[in-house]
């Protein structure tokens, strides 16, 4: 690990004056990702910048019915939270299908959506990487693929994005709030906070520098039945093969989000609308411009299943 500096930011406008007052900066909460990626030098900060005194742990009702969740919830606490239970149950039911107990206890709502992609040849210093070192290739195109994605990729990355817990996110169509290094606030859609890898698979998100999130907004809640299916190799502490957040309606419409697929939590508006016609048909629109590879091509049929199996689970309950 390299040396860095180290302060403990007393308020959201401090964390952001010290981001920009030192070039080089990380926000720092639960590190259930950074410090790994720390300790194998692939996040390398010159300055950590603890925010765990930011006062941002708190869960709220808004105004127009839904819920204020602050960037420093840990994610045990948001599954427990009784409003969450009821109204958004699939959000729930995602964060506690992710990782371990222990880790549930430290990780953050704002370092969920942030954590870092766990393809292995990102991990893999000795190996090319465009996410790690841009223009260096993509050693994955030409290696073990299993994991990785079949929607949204391109020639410079494969990856995709392991959370759960931004999959429910992007189902529920929540809003990212965050404070600018200029200190204005700003508000960014899920949709639009994770990026496709395109030719710079290295920019993930559309925070810009020195940017901190302080919250994520749900609108009123939607009703309908919440199932959060997670396909993976072990039934504990493994990374969606294919993953997906459902809100279905008793007519037979609804809503899916998908994890496991492409570098961002993937939602196909066009494909939810022949809901009602069944599962293959939902994964043929899906999935009319997917690109395999020999090794994760199973990951279509695996699809298909998937969206099969969430519709059987609704009607049964209904």
């Amino acid at each position: 690990m390299k040396a860095f500096s180290y302060e403990r930011a007393q308020s959201p406008q401090a964390a952001i004056d010290a981001a920009a007052r030192k070039p080089g900066s990380h926000f720092i909460a639960g590190g259930t990702n950074l410090l790994d990626l720390m300790k194998l030098e692939i996040e390398t900060p010159a300055h950590l910048i603890d925010i765990n005194a930011l006062k941002l742990d708190q869960i709220e009702s808004t105004p127009e019915g839904g819920l204020r969740i602050g960037a420093m919830v840990r994610n045990t606490d948001l599954a427990a939270d009784a409003r969450v239970r009821r109204d958004y149950a699939v959000l729930s039911r995602a964060l506690l299908a992710g990782a371990s107990a222990q880790l549930r206890n430290k990780a953050t709502t704002a370092g969920n959506l942030l954590q870092r992609t766990r393809c292995a040849y990102f991990y893999d210093t000795n190996l090319a990487c465009n996410k790690r070192s841009p223009g260096s290739g993509c050693s994955a195109l030409g290696g073990v693929s299993r994991q990785h994605a079949i929607l949204g990729t391109s020639e410079s990355c494969i990856a995709t994005h392991p959370s759960d817990m931004a999959v429910a996110m992007r189902v529920l169509d929540a809003v990212v709030e965050t404070l600018q290094a200029d200190g204005s606030a700003r508000r960014i859609p899920i949709a639009d906070f994770h990026r496709l890898p395109g030719k710079t698979p290295n920019v993930e998100t559309e925070l810009k520098l020195g940017e901190l999130i302080t919250a994520v907004v749900l609108p009123k809640p939607a009703g309908g039945r919440h199932i959060y299916r997670k396909v993976r190799d072990r039934a504990s502490y493994a990374f969606a093969l294919v993953s997906v957040a459902a809100i279905l309606k008793r007519d037979g419409s609804g809503s899916l989000a998908f994890g496991g697929v492409a570098h961002k939590p993937w939602r196909d508006v066009d494909a939810e609308s022949a809901l009602p016609e069944g599962a293959k048909a939902v994964a043929s629109r899906m999935l009319k411009d997917a690109k395999t590879t020999k090794h994760n091509a199973f990951k279509l049929a695996l699809v298909e299943g998937v969206i099969a199996s969430v519709i059987r689970e609704a009607g049964a309950d209904a």
